[in-house]
């Protein structure tokens, strides 16, 4: 399959920013849990005499997480602009495919994950940008954290893919479709 240069840019570009989200999404949850060092912090400053709440020590290591976030909001805008790129891309042809009814079962599986992963990226997108302005869309925040429980279902899609594509496209180059890999690299101009 011949892709566009403007596809190959959005396919390489998306894949830098999901793994920095998915990689801000792990430092939040593992290393700068505000929770686990929340007890560190207690306990460290406990040791040099200092003494402060549990409530002040989570303040504290929110406030140690905070600019690593910032990058997940960072990101976040970037692929809203990815997933409206990619419609751009759709509605162009940029990425001829097959007719559906004419692809294998195996390709009909896989180009249906695609559509489901292109939808979950826009929902996303969606809901990360209405949590960053909840306040100025007039949204109670009691509604942002229902639409956030739904953002961090939904990033399982994602956390699901990401590994299952990566092993699919080594799967594949290693039988049938040898070359897909290259052809993802090298951006050559379409006649």
């Amino acid at each position: 399959m011949k892709y566009s240069s403007g596809f190959k840019i959005w396919h390489w570009l998306n894949a830098i920013i999901i793994l920095g989200l998915l990689g801000t999404v792990f430092l939040r949850k593992t290393f700068l849990s505000y929770r686990e060092n929340a007890e560190i912090l207690l306990q460290k400053l406990a040791e040099i005499g200092v003494t402060v709440t549990l409530e002040q020590a989570k303040v504290l290591a929110k406030a140690i997480r905070e600019p690593m976030w910032e990058w997940h909001i960072y990101l976040g805008y970037a692929l809203a602009f990815l997933v409206i790129y990619r419609i751009v891309l759709y509605f162009q042809g940029a990425a001829k495919k097959e007719k559906f009814a004419t692809l294998s079962l195996h390709k009909k599986g896989v180009e249906s994950l695609y559509y489901i992963l292109y939808a979950s990226l826009f929902f996303m997108s969606i809901t990360g940008l209405v949590m960053e302005f909840h306040e100025l869309l007039g949204i109670s925040k009691e509604l942002s954290h229902d639409i956030k429980e739904l953002h961090e279902l939904v990033f399982n899609v994602i956390l699901v893919f990401v590994p299952l594509h990566i092993a699919g496209v080594i799967i594949a180059e290693n039988r049938e479709d040898k070359g897909i890999i290259s052809e993802l690299l090298h951006c050559e101009k379409k006649e």
